[in-house]
This record gives C-alpha cells, structure tokens and sequence, in this order.
C-alpha cells in the first residue's frame, strides 16, 4: 500500500503539472524561426544558356570522367570532409543519449552472502536478484528542449559535412581546369618560342652574309631567349598545379600525369545549370545557411534548457528484488519491492547561477540570430557577384575573341611583310606580341569564365538538400533513422 503522503505529493504534482504547462513550460525558449530577410529577386540577370542541368548532378554533367574521379577521390581523402563526417556522428550519439533521458533506466542487480545476520542464529546463504528503475518526470521540458537542441545540431553538422563536400569538389575543379589552362597557354608559348626561334636563326643567317644588320640579329635572339623563359615559367606552373591536385586527391603524380588529356585537347564548353528567381528559395539550399538556421534552434532549446533548470524537478524510483535465505535447516523465498522516493527538487538559492546561465544562453541565442541573418546577406551577396562577373565575362570572351582574331591576322600580314623586306623587326615583333597577348587573354578568360560557373556552383549550394543522407555514417552513431 502506497504512504498517504506519497498520495498527497502525487495529486498535487498532478494538479499543478496542466497549469505548467500552459504557462511557463510553453515560454521556456523563444521563437526558432527567424525572417531570412532576403530580397525578392535578384537583381544580377540569370544565365540561361544552352543546355540547363540540375545543381546536384553538374560535374556528371561536364563531360569529364577524369574531373569526376578525382572530386571524388578528393571528398574521400579530404581531412575537412573526414571531420565533418565525425561531428555528425558525435551530434547524433549526443542525439541519442538527450533521448534516452526521457525514458526510464533500468538496472540489474545481483549478489551473494554468507554469514551469522543474527547473534545465535545458523550459518546462511542470501542470494539476491533483482531489478532497479529511475525516471525523471520531465513535467517542464527540461529533457525535450535538450533533446530539441540535439536535433538541430544533427542537422546543423549534416549540412556542414554537404558543405565540406561542396568546398572540397569546387577546389579540385578550379585546381584542375587552372591545369588544363596553364598546359594550353604553355602550348601557345611554345609555338611563340618556336617561331621565335626561326625568326632569329634566319636573321642571325642573313647578317652573316651582310643583308641584315647585327643589332638587327641581337634582337632576334633576345627575343628568342625571353619566350623560352616565358615558357619555362608556365610549365613550372603547370607542375605545381599538378603537385596540388596530387595533395589534394591522393592520387599518384605518375599515374594522374598519364589520365590528363593530351596537350592542346580540346576541352567541353561548361554545362550551365539553373537557378531560381526568388533569392529566399535558392538561399535556403545552401548549407552553411541550413546550419546556420539549425544553429539557432539549438540556441533557442539552449535557452529553454537554462530556464527549466530555475524550476523543480520531480524524479521517481522504484525496485524489485527476489532473495533466497538458505541455511541448514532449509530455505526460504521472498520478494522486496519499493516505490519510490518520488523526489521534488526544488532550486531555492544558488547565489544567481541559473539566473545567469538563463542570460548567458539568451545572449548566444541573439547571437545565433545576428549569424543567420548575417550569412543570409553573405549568400545573397556571393550569389550576385557571381552573377554579374559571369555575365560580363561572357561579354568581354566575345570581345577577346574578335580581337584574337585580328591580331592573328595582323601577325600574318606583317610577317609576309618582313620576308618581303617590307617590314622591320620590331614591326614584327610587336605584331607578335600582341597576337600572343590576344591569345592569352583569351585563354585566361575561358578559364575565369569556369571559374565563375563554380563559384556560382557554391554560392547556390551545390545542390544541398536538407534530406539528404550522409554518406559514410555508421548506422550506431545515434538514434534510429
């Protein structure tokens, strides 16, 4: 039979528990969802060329196994992404163990011994088993807010291990189409070198034989010289370009040196993707954004927790224990059970430390907030200028293009000039290095033109959804899925 004040202190917990709540059980944290405060439509023009793919499937999309292999023998290597795939697991085992506070506990119990319990009494054995269960009433929410805030720091590292993926996948295919650049425009100073170098073995031959003068082959060879150093310099380029990528991917420099194309290959045009026209929809799949928005309702629940601890805690405990007596002269068995102590805790003076922990998880809660906002304007921010540096790289590639074209003209013109004896030198040689100059800056802008497309890759997310799984993640790392 339960002790009447047992009875007493659980009607009056009954009773007092609708009223909690309905009162402050329900304004323990504050509001989790917070205004995004994003524009209502970009005001960089949108690309929409050719071919439009998802954001997901982009790299698929370039026509490039060998970029593909190595974003993905990079995201398996990466320390930033083998980190983030740890946190995950650490929010989700923490996750699990904020869970399992809402439940009971439950405990075996086992012990043998021997000896006189009384003066004057036999010799005996007590063997006992039993069972032993602890429950925190949680009547306030303390237990939920935690586990509230457990969840959104799940999500909140989900969404950063997508974004070290992301990260990791843009560096490799800037590293790697700064490659295919370097290589093209090493190509473009080879042929300059080379014929340089014909220029200058034809006049050093014509001075010797007294129709062109010395200084005249002076130049030609110095011209010569300073093309092959141009060019020695671009392939120490491309090397340190290849070193990175082999850093960055694992790969094995022989064998990443025998998959890149042959120089001079022609490369694919790059895949455009679409992006929406409302900021606030396209903001919301990036996920820095995602995690930054998980990271205030863990400041939120943080503030919920605080307060629940300024209030009363009710605890019970109960236990069931069967015990064998045997001795000499036989054995006997009886059960002993308990119920309780249910156990009110009531906070009455700590000197101010729950007072201000409740503050000091207000302030990170403002603090969450001002961060949400803060890479909201960052996302929006990233997102037009890549925008607009797109759009006007576009413009300028066409115009390069054209000039390209003429220089090359102008150099062919000139030099049937000069082997006509119509032309100097130096008219030459300046024709020359504006063709050069025209092709280069062609090269450079095809190659800002991809990089451009891959910051826009990012600054849209790279194809983050919040409901995608995490790949690698030990199914034991937290609560069931």
């Amino acid at each position: 039979m339960m002790p009447p004040t047992t009875l007493l202190l659980l009607k009056r917990v009954a009773a007092l528990a609708p009223l909690c709540l309905l009162t402050a059980c329900a304004s323990l944290a504050p509001d989790d969802r917070v205004e995004a405060r994003a524009p209502a439509q970009w005001v960089a023009p949108l690309p929409h060329q050719g071919s439009v793919d998802k954001l997901s499937g982009w790299w698929e999309a370039q026509r490039d196994p060998l970029l593909v292999e190595l974003i993905r023998s990079a995201q398996e290597v990466s320390p930033t992404v083998s980190s983030a795939l740890a946190r995950v697991e650490s929010q989700r085992a923490q996750q699990a163990a904020a869970q399992a506070k809402l439940l009971p506990s439950l405990s075996a119990q086992t012990g043998l011994r021997r000896g006189i319990a009384l003066p004057g009494s036999a010799l005996a054995t007590r063997t006992d088993a039993g069972l032993q269960a602890s429950w925190e009433l949680d009547w306030l929410g303390a237990n939920r807010q935690a586990l509230r805030a457990a969840g959104g720091r799940v999500k909140g590292s989900a969404a950063q291990w997508h974004e070290a993926r992301v990260s990791v996948a843009a560096e490799v295919a800037q590293l790697y189409y700064s490659l295919r650049s370097c290589r093209r425009q090493a190509e473009l100073l080879r042929e300059d070198a080379e014929s340089r170098a014909r220029t200058a073995r034809l006049i050093e031959l014509s001075a010797r034989a007294g129709w062109s003068a010395d200084a005249e082959a002076a130049t030609a060879q110095a011209s010569a010289a300073q093309s092959r150093s141009r060019l020695t310099q671009q392939l120490a380029q491309c090397d340190i370009d290849i070193k990175g990528l082999v850093a960055l991917t694992g790969v094995e420099e022989a064998a990443l040196r025998a998959k890149l194309p042959a120089e001079g290959s022609v490369e694919p045009a790059t895949a455009p993707f679409a992006i929406t026209s409302l900021p606030a929809q396209l903001v919301s799949q990036r996920p820095d954004v995602y995690a930054a928005e998980r990271e205030v309702v863990w400041a939120a629940a943080q503030v919920g927790t605080a307060q629940a601890a300024r209030l009363p805690r009710l605890s019970l405990d109960g236990s069931i224990t069967a015990v064998r007596l045997a001795n000499g002269g036989g054995s006997q068995d009886y059960t002993l059970w308990t119920l309780g102590p249910l156990a009110l805790d009531l906070p009455i003076f700590d000197a101010g430390q729950r007072r201000a922990a409740v503050e000091s998880a207000r302030a990170g809660y403002r603090d969450a907030v001002i961060a949400y906002q803060g890479r909201v304007r960052q996302a929006v921010r990233e997102v037009e200028e890549a925008l607009v540096n797109l759009r006007a790289g576009d413009e300028r590639l066409q115009d390069v293009q054209l000039a390209a074209q003429g220089y090359a003209r102008a150099l062919a013109a000139t030099h049937a000039r000069h082997a006509q004896g119509l032309a100097s030198l130096l008219e030459l040689e300046d024709a020359r290095r504006s063709a050069v100059a025209a092709r280069t800056e062609v090269e450079y802008l095809a190659l800002s033109r991809r990089l451009h497309w891959i910051s826009l890759y990012r600054a849209a997310g790279g194809g983050f959804s919040p409901d995608q799984p995490v790949a690698g993640l030990s199914q034991d790392a937290g609560s069931p899925r």
